[in-house]
């Protein structure tokens, strides 16, 4: 039996520079898609990209505007791979840090999509969130990235209800992934050198898989990671 899938497209992922929205960008290259990347530093590859900070939710927005201009006014996907953390306990974490950490991964995640739907719907596109484990299972030192996280969660959710019939919307929680993502952090936050993480590019092909979902087919949900991941389940 053969798996109908549709085209990719044109897809905007956030992030895309580093970690798991580079091995996005590299996935949708290879299936035949055009990626656009919105980050904060320019992408090593050669990929269309605007440079906007997201937590400013205007920069996020007009980001869009100009991708899909760029893009000849078409848009098939978008994935919000985009994410920080401050790790700590709330007494300790700078306001301004812990505030950014939502700024970026909640309120950058709502500010890309809602420029992107008017897109979207024309061509019943296709929305990928990217949750985490923490937005599940609360840890302790995680409030600002938990917070941000269990908001996805909420926000997914009702962005499907919301949606629904007019373009697809998959929330990816993914685990831990051998990115620079627990470079900057103090040991104590790092995964212990035996920790099992997952490699980006495999988690990447399930954003692909829920991406090239043929019309009235949804995945609302994919939880990815490692066999041994600690936050899950």
């Amino acid at each position: 039996m053969t798996t109908s899938t549709h085209p990719v497209g044109t897809v905007i992922v956030t992030g895309g520079a580093r970690g798991l929205g580079a091995a996005t960008v590299d996935a949708v290259r290879r299936a035949g898609g055009r990626p656009l990347v919105i980050d904060r530093v320019a992408p090593d590859s050669d990929v269309e990209h605007v440079i906007a900070d997201l937590a400013d939710s205007s920069a996020a927005e007009r980001a869009v505007d100009e991708l899909v201009e760029i893009a000849g006014g078409r848009l098939d996907g978008v994935f919000t791979a985009a994410g920080i953390d401050s790790c700590g306990r709330l007494d300790t974490v700078p306001a301004k840090d812990w505030e950014r950490v939502v700024h970026v991964n909640l309120l950058g995640t709502a500010a890309v999509v809602r420029a992107a739907l008017p897109h979207l719907k024309k061509t019943h596109g296709r929305v990928v969130t990217c949750a985490s484990t923490l937005g599940i299972k609360a840890v302790s030192d995680a409030t600002a990235y938990c917070a941000s996280k269990f908001g996805i969660v909420g926000f997914s959710r009702a962005l499907a209800a919301e949606t629904a019939g007019e373009l697809g919307v998959t929330m990816l929680v993914p685990g831990g992934m051998t990115t620079s993502f627990f470079d900057d952090r103090d040991e104590q936050y790092k995964p212990p050198p035996d920790a099992k993480l997952n490699d980006p590019a495999d988690v990447a092909e399930t954003v692909l898989f829920a991406l090239t979902q043929p019309p009235g087919c949804e995945v609302r949900e994919l939880v990815v990671c490692s066999s041994t991941e600690g936050s899950w389940p």
